[in-house]
Order: C-alpha cells, then structure tokens, then sequence
C-alpha cells in the first residue's frame, strides 16, 4: 500500500530518502523490523485475548517430562506470525508482483486449514480435528493454484544460465539468456549449470507441444508434492516449544537469500544458477517472515506462554514450500528441510513397521520409542520391548532437543549452499 503510494508520487516529489523504496534491502529492513515489533507487541495482547476465550491446549499423558504441565497453554498462536507477516507485506511490500501475490495467498490459505483444524480441536475437543481428507485437499487446492499459476502468469519467466569461454581472459564466464524463457527449470545440485528442465522427462513425445504442456503438467505435480510434503512435515515438528518456530526462521534465512541471489543477474552469475527476474520481491516477504517468527519466540521459548498451533505450523510449512518452488530450488528442499521429512518419515516408518510385526507375530513392535522423531529424545528406553532405536537409554530434556534441532538446521542450510558450488 505504501510502495504503491511513494511508486506514484515518486518522481513528481523530491522528498527526502524517498528513493529508499526503491531499495531491496531497505524495504527488507522495514518488513523485518515492523514484524518483529508487530510480533512482540500485539503478542501479549492476543495471548491474553486466547486465555480469556479459554482456547487452551488439550494435552494427553504420553509419559514425557512437563508434557503436563503444558495443559491450558493458549494455542492458535499461529495468528500471531500470520499478522505479522500480512501488515508490513500489505505496507510495504509490491502488491502488483505476482510473487509477493502468491506467498500472501498461500499464508492465508494454509493459515485457514490450520485454524479451522484448531478450531475443531477446542469446539469438539477432538484431538484429530479437521479430518486429514480435508487437510491434503487443501494443500492439493494451493499446489495446483501455484503451479498452474506459474504455468500461465506472463510475468513468472527465467533467464537460463550458461557457461561460454572468454576467449580474452582465457576463461570461463556465466553468461544469462538476454531472452526471457517460460519453462518449467528448476535448480538441482553437483551439476554443471545447476539446471532441470522437467520437460526433458516428456521428450520422447513426438509432438513438441504436447512435450512442453506435459512437461508443465509434471511440474505441477511436483509443486502438489512438495507442498503437501513440507506442510506435514513442518505440522508434525511442532511437538516441543521453540522448535518448528526456530527450524522455519533458520530455513527462512537461507531461503531470503537465495531469493536474494537468484533475483540479481550479477550474484546469479557469480554462483552459476539461473535468474528470475521479479523475484527480487521475495526477500521482502521472507524478511517479514523472519521477523514474525523471531518475534513469535519471544513467547514461544521454553517454557512457551503459547502455542502456534495448526494455524501456524500449517501455515508455515505451505510458506516454505511454496518459496522455495517460487524461486525455483524446491529439488533442494529435502536437504534444507531435512528435519521436516525426517520428522515425516518417522511417523511413517513406525506406523508401517508396527502393522508388518503385528501381523507376522501378532504383537506390534517399534523402531523409535516414539514418534515424530523428536518425542524419540524425550523418551526413556522401555525396558523389555520391541523397540528397535532405544538409544539413548535417558530422556533428553526439551530445551536441549530443541537447540540441537537448531544446530542442525543451521549446518543444513549452510550444505544447501555448499551444494551449489560442488559441481
């Protein structure tokens, strides 16, 4: 709303710094600076206004140290990082950029299913809440309206990167396309050039059109994968306090600047991936996105005053997925958000592992003493089960779990950027 106002009136006035608009990184600066202090501010207020409507959290005796005590915690929290982060978008974010447009729908649309999921949950005090049926629908519905949206949006185009020698300088340079391409590219790891183009799995058609459209048609398929994959997975990680908060701003981290550098032709060049002209945009959104959840801690540390909820962790694994396909890199989503999938495939493992043995020996046995992975670490070894993971023998406690979990997204992210330069 503001960018939009200094955009039309900025060169018939010479007011001072007016121009800073005009800057990324300034604008960036703003976002993060306003959600934050959104975050921290009005945080309070919504947590009291939460604890007054009574909408508390229904906490069931799973045996783990202070799960307890968490009973009666304030959660659709998640409201919260969602304001956060729509205001200082609406503010001061491009609202013509079909990015920014994308990433403000995708917060309100997986921010919904989240709080009609908590919502069920305190109304019938059903633990299950929305019925998953309805969830994956709604994750399907946003894949298909990003990738359909990338398929036909004109302003959604890349230049391709490639490599030529200098005769001059006796070297390799990376040169960008002058013509801007609408194709279904993405960026993949330990390549030269870094480049997929999901239209090479439909070249053994004949028809170059239907190739293309095929191709397109893949790609959309990929974008329902991953969202729905990144949204579960980040659902499934918010088990201890701080610990889906903290994973997704690290991963916010990495992902604004990836925006960052794919939305400048020199920094692109410079790693040899491809740019996206428009996309700049994103960090703008990422940096609010940052905020929110940096100003969320505040009151989501151990012990949490609050918690995000579905409403929140819903939202920001559908955020996530669909930045990182936005800026083309979801192929490297499953290192960067290796903890989401890890948490994903735990519940999976267990469940699959637990109907195979209770049909070969008529008794369910385990691999992890409980899932997701993190309620693992939680957990003292049973003694006489069938758990086949019972290291460690001793519960961790939850603050320590959390800041390994941290650790390790932080060592992600920097691999994730690793990858680009191992070729």
């Amino acid at each position: 709303m503001f960018y939009s106002i200094v955009q039309r009136y900025l060169e018939s006035t010479d007011f001072p710094g007016i121009h800073l608009m005009d800057f990324i990184s300034f604008r960036a600066g703003v976002t993060f600076a306003l959600a934050l202090l959104l975050a921290m501010t009005f945080g309070q207020r919504i947590i009291h206004r939460l604890q007054r409507m009574q909408i508390g959290e229904e906490i069931r005796d799973l045996g783990l140290a202070g799960q307890m005590e968490k009973r009666g915690t304030p959660t659709m929290g998640g409201i919260i990082i969602i304001l956060s982060i729509l205001l200082p978008c609406l503010l001061v974010g491009n609202l013509s950029n079909v990015y920014m447009i994308l990433m403000l729908v995708a917060t309100v649309w997986m921010g919904s299913i989240g709080f009609l999921d908590d919502y069920r949950k305190i109304k019938f005090h059903n633990k299950d809440g929305l019925k998953g049926k309805y969830k994956v629908t709604g994750q399907v519905g946003l894949g298909l309206l990003v990738g359909i949206t990338m398929w036909l949006s004109p302003q959604i185009v890349m230049s391709e990167n490639t490599e030529v020698m200098n005769l001059e300088r006796q070297q390799t340079e990376v040169v960008h396309s002058p013509i801007y391409q609408k194709t279904p590219q993405t960026t993949i790891p330990f390549v030269k050039n870094h480049n997929f183009n999901y239209e090479w799995l439909t070249d053994w058609l004949d028809d170059r059109e239907a190739a293309q459209t095929l191709g397109w048609i893949v790609f959309v398929m990929m974008v329902i994968v991953v969202v729905t994959a990144v949204s579960n997975g980040a659902n499934l990680t918010d088990g201890l306090d701080g610990l889906c908060a903290g994973t997704s701003a690290i991963i916010g981290i990495a992902l604004l600047i990836m925006a960052y550098l794919g939305g400048n032709v020199i920094y692109s060049g410079y790693l040899n991936i491809m740019y996206i002209p428009g996309s700049e945009e994103l960090v703008v959104y990422a940096a609010a996105f940052i905020g929110a959840l940096v100003g969320f801690l505040w009151y989501n540390a151990p012990p949490a005053q609050v918690f995000m909820g579905d409403t929140g962790s819903l939202m920001l694994g559908g955020v996530i997925a669909v930045f990182a396909i936005l800026i083309r890199k979801e192929l490297l989503i499953p290192l960067l958000c290796l903890i989401f999938f890890l948490e994903d495939v735990s519940v999976m493992l267990q469940v699959s592992y637990f109907k195979a043995t209770k049909r070969k020996y008529g008794e369910g046995r385990r691999i992890f003493k409980m899932t997701p992975l993190h309620h693992h670490f939680q957990k003292e070894a049973p003694q006489g089960a069938h758990v086949l993971l019972k290291f460690p023998k001793m519960p961790i406690p939850e603050s320590r779990i959390v800041i390994r979990f941290w650790i390790v997204g932080i060592l992600l992210a920097v691999l994730t950027f690793v990858t680009l330069k191992i070729r």
